[in-house]
């Protein structure tokens, strides 16, 4: 692993926070941050994602929400070292079965935190093929369920990135699935590591200093580590991405949807 070769990204839509954790990203690699203010989010920053940076040289991507907050960052070197060993595409939290307040989908990872093996993906990315992947077959999937703490349902389609998760499994890539532990405040969340956290989850990031509630939890995280939360610059080398019509394009794809529905419902009508 070439450490010039790794990048690590978050869609950010609190940037009073991601100007405090950020701060505690791995360090020696390459930060970019796609400001999704403007709503982007979820599977639009994948596709984001691989039409801005498949061009830059990026073996490993590493996906971190501003709302993850690391206690050691460098152990996403030893996980990437692993995936490496091992031929593992992807890996994360599973999205069901693990978090209590997650209870959706455990084949495919939340992208709160995920590792991607962003060169290998990008050689056979295929944005038309992924969108035709919004769908389970029954008894597609098998799983233990004994491995489970939390429910789980493993026919949920909840999250639209999940295509692009299932995109993947079909095509035969392998995930490394991490553990995560629950804190007291029943939200966040560890993140795990041969049974060590690595990261603390808080959840919640477009609430930080808008909710008294949820901003005084995240405090709490923040503070338990020792992490200043005065913190307002963003490192300058971060490389941060926008698309600048993207709202307009989301405006006119809803108003189309909402034409298209009323000259059905006109047609069912005659």
């Amino acid at each position: 692993m070439n450490k010039a070769n790794v990048a690590i990204l978050t869609t950010v839509i609190n940037f009073e926070l991601y100007a405090i954790t950020s701060n505690l990203f791995p360090a020696g690699i390459r930060k970019y941050a796609i400001d999704g203010r403007n709503g982007m989010h979820g599977i639009h920053s994948i596709y984001y994602i691989f039409k801005k940076l498949s061009n830059k040289d990026i073996d490993w991507l590493i996906l971190a929400d501003e709302d993850v907050v690391f206690n050691n960052a460098n152990v996403v070197y030893s996980i990437i070292n692993k995936m490496e060993e091992e031929n593992i595409s992807v890996c994360g939290v599973r999205d069901g079965g693990i978090i209590s307040h997650r209870n959706y989908n455990p084949i495919v990872v939340n992208t709160f935190f995920t590792i991607i093996n962003f060169k290998e993906i990008s050689s056979e990315w295929n944005k038309s093929e992924v969108k035709k992947n919004q769908y389970i077959l029954p008894n597609e999937f098998q799983v233990d369920k004994n491995i489970f703490k939390e429910p789980f349902d493993v026919k949920s389609l909840y999250e639209p990135y999940y295509c692009f998760f299932l995109w993947l499994i079909r095509k035969g890539n392998k995930f490394l699935y991490l553990e995560a532990q629950m804190l007291n405040d029943n939200i966040s969340n560890t993140i795990l590591y041969d049974g060590e956290p690595f990261a603390y989850h808080t959840w919640y990031a477009r609430s930080y200093n808008v909710n008294e509630k949820h901003t005084n939890r995240m405090n709490s995280v923040l503070d338990n580590m020792n992490v200043d939360i005065n913190s307002t610059k963003i490192d300058s080398n971060i490389k941060i991405l926008k698309d600048p019509l993207f709202y307009y394009k989301m405006e006119l794809l809803k108003l189309y949807k909402r034409s298209v529905n009323r000259l059905n419902g006109k047609y069912r009508n005659i």
